[in-house]
């Protein structure tokens, strides 16, 4: 399956209003709903006000296209279009740390080669401290699988992280961090590093 990021296609398969509403409202209640921030002043670490990072997509992959197994690139051999349609967040700080909460809301459209079927959406999100040398605090990918049921030609699709956890940084360097998020199917055959096994202990000759 060949895949690359390109223009958006089939913008007259878009969903209407009222359904585009619905997933809104859908991912407001998923990232903001039972989220409780500590309350100010609970930690002498913990300013009573902070900046929450703000989101963003990056640049090239806000939308990705999955084209027919075996074909080259093009709007005809496309099989899905997926994009990113908007972003929330929300921010907790306790004792020096900042915990994220971050919202994806995208939309799957089914190409001129396309049917009904599971794929895999490969998502990724990256705290960035920009600057003169921009550094990557955290990255996470995500394999979101986005089911296409028969006599659809638009599924949306919504992820929340939960947990985007990093070291509050000090003074104002937190208003240089920035989350981006984005399209990464390079990630999707790469096999999940192996961890080297413990070594055991040698046991003492008597």
């Amino acid at each position: 399956m060949r895949i690359a990021c390109t223009a958006a296609i089939g913008l007259g398969l878009l969903a209407t209003a009222a359904s585009a509403q619905s997933i809104s409202d859908r991912m407001n209640q998923w990232l903001f709903g039972g989220y409780s921030t500590p309350p100010a002043g609970t930690n002498p670490n913990t300013p009573s006000e902070i900046d929450c990072p703000g989101v963003d997509v990056r640049q090239g992959a806000s939308t990705l296209a999955i084209s027919a197994p075996g074909a080259e690139a093009g709007p005809m051999t496309t099989r899905y279009q997926v994009s990113i349609a908007q972003t929330a967040r929300e921010c907790a700080a306790l004792g020096g740390v900042m915990t994220m909460k971050v919202g994806v809301q995208g939309r799957v459209l089914l190409g001129p080669a396309g049917g009904p079927g599971q794929i895999d959406v490969p998502l990724r999100m990256a705290v960035v401290h920009e600057g003169a040398a921009p550094k990557t605090i955290l990255s996470k990918f995500y394999r979101l699988a986005v089911a296409v049921p028969p006599g659809q030609v638009n599924v949306p699709f919504v992820h929340v992280e939960q947990d985007l956890t990093f070291p509050l940084p000090r003074g104002a360097e937190l208003e240089s961090y920035v989350v981006y998020v984005g399209f990464d199917p390079a990630s999707l055959n790469q096999k999940p590093e192996r961890k080297p096994p413990a070594k055991r202990a040698k046991q003492r000759q008597n």
